[in-house]
């Protein structure tokens, strides 16, 4: 459950969990271009008997594109190691509706491959008489294709959003993501889409069926889908920052925003991750200590006779743990030092 604390593992993440529930964009790469050194620790985390799956909230592709886009990357993968928020849409309406039934598409083809699969008829005119309405993300997405979900919702059809992400991640920074257009609708239509993408458990319940987890570890870049997600099934979860969250959108995080687990990248499959200590206000991880001073968190090195056994990875990265404790006790955000190396901590996460 969320909480105002880190967890901690004497061992590698890999050897603890035995299915890594990746999401993709900003995690394992960025447009069409891996994350650096994504495929190199995933490769370290089979090594150490980890399974992976991979997990998307976007729906524009089938789970063989993005399995070979993933193999091209030096990411051997399956489609059937690929759950996308396509199929989640597609699984729910496929409860709710009779085998055969007519939806109408605003998306691309991971929709309509997904709809098939679960035996119902993909439509692209609200004149073709769906029985329902399903948004994915689509690059293509226009406004005729608005236009068509406008009208069948007007006629009270039930709709449906794969998710709601506001951004999807680029190399050139956020671009608008289905949040964005399913915004569109809402603005023109009034209504209010059911969502099935992360962070609804419908998501993450569909992946660990899929995947056979037992002891899964979802490992995601936002905090308002993979993290919350995460936190409303109980898993355990590792954010990465190579995506959209900043260190200082995490030392913000409310509570069911609040990961388990913090790392750079992937390689945090890779190492233990220390506990951060909390007490009497003070909290502490590796070599660095974290309280409030003067209505600001503060940050300090410790000196060598407070020291406890020296973690020997990320050093900054524990100075950032030990914030992130700090700020969700007090509710505070900005940052202060008062030696070099702290200051030096700050800037490098852009804390400054």
């Amino acid at each position: 459950m969320p909480s105002a604390r880190l967890l901690g593992s004497t061992e590698a993440l890999a050897v603890r969990y035995d299915v890594a529930l990746l999401d993709l964009d900003g995690v394992v790469y960025i447009g069409r271009d891996e994350v650096v050194g994504a495929s190199a620790a995933l490769a370290g985390a089979r090594e150490h008997g980890m399974r992976l799956a991979f997990v998307t909230n976007n729906a524009s592709r089938p789970p063989s594109v993005v399995a070979a886009h993933l193999s091209g990357l030096g990411v051997p993968a399956t489609a059937g190691e690929v759950i996308t928020s396509a199929q989640t849409a597609a699984h729910y309406l496929a409860e709710r509706l009779p085998s055969g039934s007519r939806i109408l598409v605003l998306g691309t083809t991971g929709l309509v491959e997904a709809l098939t699969e679960r035996g119902l008829v993909p439509v692209s005119s609200a004149d073709e008489q769906p029985q329902a309405v399903v948004q994915g993300y689509s690059p293509d997405t226009d406004w005729r294709m608005l236009a068509e979900g406008a009208v069948a919702i007007r006629r009270g059809l039930p709709w449906i959003a794969t998710n709601l992400d506001a951004t999807v991640p680029s190399p050139r920074g956020p671009l608008p993501g289905n949040g964005s257009l399913v915004a569109a609708l809402r603005h023109a239509t009034g209504a209010t889409p059911v969502s099935t993408g992360k962070p609804d458990p419908t998501m993450h319940r569909e992946t660990v069926e899929r995947s056979g987890a037992r002891s899964p570890l979802v490992v995601g870049d936002r905090l308002d889908t993979d993290i919350e997600g995460a936190n409303a099934v109980g898993c355990a979860s590792m954010l990465v920052l190579t995506g959209v969250t900043s260190a200082a959108d995490l030392l913000a995080a409310s509570g069911t925003h609040r990961p388990g687990y913090v790392a750079r990248d992937l390689r945090g499959l890779l190492t233990s991750h220390p506990a951060p200590v909390d007490a009497d206000g003070t909290v502490t991880c590796g070599e660095w200590s974290a309280g409030t001073h003067g209505g600001q968190l503060h940050l300090a090195r410790r000196s060598d006779a407070e020291r406890r056994v020296p973690n020997p990875g990320d050093s900054s990265l524990d100075a950032l743990r030990t914030l992130c404790v700090a700020a969700w006790n007090s509710d505070l955000t900005g940052c202060t030092a008062d030696d070099d190396a702290a200051r030096s901590v700050l800037a490098e996460f852009g804390l400054s």
